[in-house]
């Protein structure tokens, strides 16, 4: 009889090198590693060789960065989505995709279930799951950290160690961060450690060497740097006159960011599960192209269509935080969302400086701003008569008016 497949989301670290082990050996079946490169750099080296010594029968190491720059980050990026007022969801919109690949590969290999490493207090665990929920119900999710076969056996990282050493699994043995990180094309964040104390600086000069993706911005270059994006329909397509993919645009934007201490937040979240988190987040090119996708939306849409989808802002935000992506009503809100974007199309300008990005300059073929009508000189066009406006306050005030003597009237 053949052995049990079950498809393991791997990066190589301590923990899920001990889960791949352990899965093996507990439940005797044919694990099979998944590691997607969604923009993680150098931590995919040597992990092939890595995940084989382990025990995994195979390992699929899948470059994603380009479907998930072109089908997750812009899509959420035109809906403005930006969870409580200043995270902008790096590493939860990239679960999804994460298990839409992992689940794939669970199909296609004939395997009954998948595992991930994600711990029970975590938002991951959700996100994952609910995917795999949507995608294929069918499978079996094994969660080792929400098994208390599993925690009592390693409850602390020494006892993972010691089992990584009697296993001959290939564990660095490297001192551990005063934290954790999770990094993609999108962002970088922080949390855990060090971190868990909310009166702790990580923008202090002796914590600086904490940050990846950019430098201080009382170390950015004194002189400010001028660039241009170019938009289709809530896409950028061009940086400075060169047309890129979502990919390359997400990659230059990166470097920019980067380089000006763009893209810094530090903030207190409320986790799904119910309890608050503290994160720190770089994000340097995903900052630029929102603050650019507004400014480009603040010239070419609709007020009212503006202020509908705004107000559905809150409500996407949490849909992809709380690992809804592929729910029906996140399917329904990006439909009212890619309408919305029909003519955000020109060029923004922006200027670099300090962490910093200060808006240069808008332009658009379909722009509704008018200047004959905006102008405070004479109007030539006529279009504007500054009489009707006193129809128009005298109908605006008539309730609060009405209001105002039923009060009045109250306190007599």
């Amino acid at each position: 009889m053949a052995k049990q497949k079950i498809v393991l989301a791997y990066s190589g670290g301590l923990d899920t090198s001990v889960i791949l082990a352990w899965l093996k050996e507990t439940y005797d079946a044919e694990i099979i590693a998944f590691t997607a490169d969604i923009g993680q750099k150098d931590e995919l080296d040597g992990l092939e060789e890595k995940a084989l010594k382990t025990g995994a029968s195979k390992i699929y190491i899948d470059d994603l960065r380009e479907e998930f720059a072109r089908d997750f980050i812009y899509p959420m990026f035109q809906s403005g989505a930006l969870y409580e007022g200043q995270y902008l969801l790096g590493t939860s919109i990239a679960r999804p995709l994460i298990a839409k690949r992992m689940v794939e590969i669970a199909l296609a290999e004939g395997a009954t279930a998948i595992a991930h490493g994600a711990t029970g207090k975590g938002n991951d665990q959700v996100r994952f799951e609910l995917t795999a929920a949507a995608l294929a119900p069918e499978l079996d999710v094994i969660a080792p950290w929400r098994l208390e076969q599993f925690r009592e056996q390693f409850p602390g990282r020494a006892e993972m160690i010691a089992y990584a050493e009697k296993q001959g699994i290939p564990v660095q043995a490297s001192a551990a961060k005063p934290y954790s990180t999770d990094r993609n094309l999108l962002h970088i964040s922080f949390e855990s450690g060090v971190l868990e104390d909310p009166w702790f600086d990580p923008s202090a000069d002796d914590n600086k060497d904490m940050f990846v993706l950019s430098v201080a911005p009382e170390d950015a270059p004194d002189q400010a740097e001028y660039i241009e994006l170019e938009f289709e329909q809530g896409d950028c397509v061009s940086v400075n006159g060169k047309r890129l993919s979502p990919l390359a645009v997400m990659e230059l934007l990166n470097e920019l960011g980067g380089k000006h201490g763009v893209g810094r937040v530090d903030m207190v979240e409320n986790r799904f599960v119910g309890m608050k988190s503290r994160g720190v987040y770089e994000t340097p090119g995903g900052t630029i192209l929102f603050t650019a996708h507004r400014k480009m939306e603040s010239l070419t849409m609709d007020r009212e269509v503006m202020n509908l989808r705004d107000s559905l802002i809150t409500r996407y935000s949490t849909l992809v935080y709380n690992g809804f992506w592929y729910a029906p009503e996140r399917l329904a809100l990006q439909a009212l969302v890619a309408e919305s974007q029909k003519n955000v199309t020109g060029v923004v300008r922006l200027k670099l400086y300090k962490g910093n990005i200060i808006g240069a300059g808008v332009k658009s073929p379909v722009s509704l701003y008018n200047p004959e009508i905006a102008t405070m000189e004479d109007d030539p066009s006529k279009a504007y008569n500054q009489e009707d406006a006193t129809g128009f306050i005298h109908l605006n005030a008539l309730r609060l008016k009405v209001s105002a003597g039923v009060e009045r009237n109250a306190k007599k």
